[in-house]
């Protein structure tokens, strides 16, 4: 549908046209629509198998072994052409099975995440899922909601739009139901239409959706472009690795093959050159994916069993590199769940009364729609109260605003008399009520101020009498001041060890607040996040601070109390210039704050803007699962580095010494094949790290154990590998080539395997935390496998190898035992010097 046809249009000529009407469709005729138009989403194009297939080919480890496999075949080689086309299929099938369980996990994901948006049908308002709407539904939209289908607008009140989505011009531009003189197509023009992505920013909207899914303008757009996958800062670094490597690795081999041509001309020209490539694959981390996938999916999986939803598996990492944690303080440290303690006034019926009429009962009477302070104050209301309520009607409304800390209604009685009602905090309520004197309203904040000491939150109302239809924030002054209601909020069981974790974890947690200071100064001292309930910092103290003294403020303040969203904004952007900041909100007020932060989450009660720019979505508002999210994130953080020191020091090593004693000796120190198979058995209990245990202290100071800060670890543990790689040779270099290659093979896979569980943990690795079952189980098994191939007719016909005498299996075990001293010394050493003196340490 084009929407430029309904900008003309009366409000009756849209219904007819679109034969609906103000009581919207019926439930029969909606769901014949819904199989006409079908159902109501914008789909990205979706990753099939056969595409995770594909990216199995892209990478360079497949072209490198095509490239040996070829010139295996052309060369005659047809048993070692086999050989390799069977490591090929192995590989793609690792990485092929590993990608499409993470895909199914993504989708398995997003079925946690609801989307509903509120309708008219039959007359009756109700929630439906968003796919469902259908052109004809009548739909409400108010304040942080996104809209969900092209809309022709049939009501507003005080309404701004966001259309950058669209447009690009984030300036907030106003909508009316007026039809326009003349058709237009473009979106700026078209003032009485609200398109599909387009979000709410102030004041409410009725429409009627004119068209759905790919039909909307924003439908159209996607067809044109595709999906921009957000990387991770993690995966960026890794990408910047892998590429360093690889271009090491071919500079090395290049040299390598050209020395060779020089020493020993082009005898064996075509086997040294398969001996070349695939030296290059046996130091290329191609396991690096399946293990960054198996931890990403694993953790996601396991963090949505405890209803913590991540829109993006990379995110993961981000989420483990979090060091400061804002949030807010209800429902996340407190239930959330209101209960009403006491009415402070001269008439507490009536209080009670314009309590429940400024709330938004007095429109929709959908207990469900309720704040959790208007529940609170229905629950205690008695049923002649509750009843009273159907003789008021509701002409108009200002709603809550974080900036103003209030709302307002416009009331009418049976009588026709009409009031305004205001609700909100206590101080800006005052401020705008006539009071007999200065003294009654110091005895009133006092009054106040105590019950915040209690940690009792607080609502003030006031009220006049107002002959008007509509009003505007002028007419809120001059009120009567009616009285105040204190509601308890208990703190969440969780929240006490959700802190005492943080605090393990080297996360500062940071209460940004609403509240009254000293309802969240009583909080944070009962959780132990600050030990005086008076160091609490006020938003607006903050706003007037010099630049320096707001950083310092930023520092040292646990807890903010009454910050406007600019100076959530603020706060969260002065820390992100030294920390990783992470930023738990949910209202429209906190988007600033949420598109600043490195990392944002929000719950699934949040606004439609809210969610569309976080990171992670909570299905249960508590801060001990973010808490966990932090620890699960650097477990796996933690896991992918142990694989990449691992493999990348024993590869260098291996590859360096394999490479350079080639040139000493007539034969190729291990066949292609044989160096395939190293790499195929070592990778296995490389893999099965991805669900290793972490040293506590990795998961305090992540950033300290970034793979950067281990190139001189990484380069001492290849070194050493390279020397007993000469050892090896100096000792075993006069026996037969099949005996060499044999115990070679064993030796390098027993020493990566040795190596795993020295570099797993930076103490000595017998008092190191014990590893996962699943690593030592794999690791055992390849130990099995590597020693007994020798000894089967497999290993003899297949892979050349020969049985090995006693002895020499005896001397490369210790070998192996003095290898795996010297590179735990070598590792402690780096530990305990270096590491303590580094200046990231500081």
């Amino acid at each position: 549908m084009n929407f430029s046809q309904y900008t003309t249009k009366t409000i009756d000529e849209v219904f007819n046209d679109l034969k609906t009407s103000e009581n919207g469709l019926s439930e029969n005729e909606a769901e014949n629509r819904l199989k006409t138009y079908g159902p109501n989403e914008i789909k990205a194009k979706e990753t099939g198998l056969f595409h995770i297939f594909l990216r199995q080919l892209k990478s360079p480890f497949f072209y490198l072994l095509l490239i040996a496999g070829l010139i295996a075949f052309f060369i005659g080689e047809k048993t070692n052409c086999l050989i390799i086309l069977l490591f090929i299929i192995v590989n793609i099938s690792l990485g092929f099975f590993q990608e499409a369980k993470a895909q199914k996990a993504v989708a398995l994901l997003k079925k946690y995440i609801p989307s509903k948006t509120r309708i008219l049908r039959d007359g009756q308002e109700k929630l439906i899922d968003k796919s469902h709407l259908v052109p004809g539904d009548i739909i409400f939209l108010e304040i942080g909601n996104i809209a969900p289908a092209d809309l022709r607008i049939t009501d507003t009140e005080n309404l701004l739009v966001d259309e950058s989505v669209l447009t690009g011009e984030s300036a907030a531009v106003s909508k009316n139901k007026n039809p326009l003189k003349e058709e237009t197509k473009e979106i700026f023009k078209a003032e009485n239409i609200i398109f599909t992505g387009t979000s709410v920013v102030s004041g409410k909207v009725k429409g009627i959706v004119i068209s759905t899914a790919r039909n909307t303008v924003l439908g159209e757009i996607t067809k044109l472009v595709s999906t921009i996958k957000k990387e991770s800062v993690y995966e960026k670094d890794l990408m910047r690795f892998s590429k360093m490597v690889l271009k090491i690795i071919v500079s090395t081999i290049i040299i390598v093959f050209a020395l060779n041509l020089l020493v020993r001309g082009t005898t064996n020209l075509f086997n040294f050159l398969i001996f070349s490539i695939t030296l290059i694959v046996s130091i290329i981390p191609e396991a690096l994916p399946v293990v960054v996938t198996i931890c990403l999916s694993k953790g996601a999986l396991n963090l949505a069993k405890k209803q913590v939803i991540i829109k993006r598996l990379s995110a993961i990492e981000d989420l483990g590199d979090i060091e400061i944690l804002c949030t807010d303080k209800t429902g996340t440290l407190t239930e959330g769940k209101m209960e009403l303690e006491e009415i402070f006034s001269p008439d507490k019926e009536k209080c009670l009364l314009y309590s429940l009429l400024s709330s938004s009962y007095a429109k929709e009477q959908i207990e469900t729609s309720l704040s959790p302070f208007d529940f609170a104050a229905l629950k205690k209301s008695p049923a002649d109260i509750q009843r009273h309520l159907q003789n008021f009607k509701l002409l108009s409304e200002i709603t809550f605003d974080s900036i103003r800390m209030m709302n307002s209604v416009l009331i009418e009685d049976k009588a026709g008399k009409k009031f305004l009602i205001a609700k909100g905090a206590p101080e800006i309520i005052l401020k705008l009520s006539s009071l007999p004197s200065a003294e009654n309203i110091k005895k009133i904040e006092e009054e106040i101020k105590e019950q915040g000491k209690q940690g009792k939150r607080v609502l003030a109302l006031g009220f006049k009498e107002l002959n008007k239809i509509e009003y505007t924030e002028d007419d809120e002054n001059n009120l009567s001041f009616l009285g105040y209601i204190t509601y308890s909020d208990p703190l969440k069981k969780t929240s006490k060890e959700a802190i005492r974790l943080a605090k393990i974890l080297g996360v500062r947690i940071k209460v940004i607040s609403g509240d009254a200071p000293e309802v969240a100064g009583h909080v944070a001292q009962k959780l132990d996040l600050i030990s005086d309930p008076e160091q609490v910092i006020l938003g607006e103290t903050l706003e007037f601070l010099p630049e320096l003294e707001f950083e310092k403020a930023c520092e040292e303040f646990s807890v903010f109390a009454r910050v406007s969203p600019m100076t959530k904004y603020k706060i969260v952007k002065k820390l992100q210039e030294k920390y990783e900041v992470g930023f738990l909100g949910e209202g429209i007020n906190d988007t600033p704050a949420l598109k600043v932060a490195n990392f944002s989450i929000v719950v699934d009660s949040a606004a439609d803007i809210s969610k569309e720019v976080s990171d992670v979505i909570l299905l249960k508002k508590d801060l001990k699962v973010i808490v966990d999210g932090i620890e699960s994130g650097r477990n796996i953080f933690s896991n992918i580095n142990k694989y990449i020191k691992c493999t990348v020091s024993s590869n260098f090593g291996n590859f360096y010494s394999i490479a350079a004693i080639s040139l000493f000796i007539p034969y190729l120190p291990m066949l292609p094949i044989q160096i395939l198979l190293v790499n195929l058995l070592s990778d296995f209990p490389l893999i099965a790290i991805a669900s290793d245990r972490v040293d506590p202290e990795e998961l305090k100071k992540p950033k300290m154990y970034q793979l950067k800060n281990f190139v001189p670890l990484i380069t001492s543990l290849a070194l050493v590998s390279t020397v007993f790689d000469f050892i090896f040779f100096g000792i075993f270099h006069k026996v037969d080539p099949s005996l060499l290659r044999t115990l070679w093979f064993i030796e390098s896979i027993l020493t990566e395997i040795m190596l795993i569980f020295s570099v797993r943990s930076a103490h000595f690795f017998a008092k190191a935390r014990k590893p996962s079952w699943g690593l030592v189980l794999v690791s055992f098994m390849a130990i099995f496998i590597t020693i007994g191939l020798p000894f089967t007719l497999i290993g003899q016909e297949f892979f050349s190898f020969v049985m090995p005498p006693l002895y020499s299996l005896m001397i490369v075990l210790g070998l192996i035992f003095c290898y795996l001293i010297l590179s735990e010394i070598a590792k402690l050493i780096f530990f305990k010097r270096f590491w303590h003196n580094h200046e990231f340490k500081k």
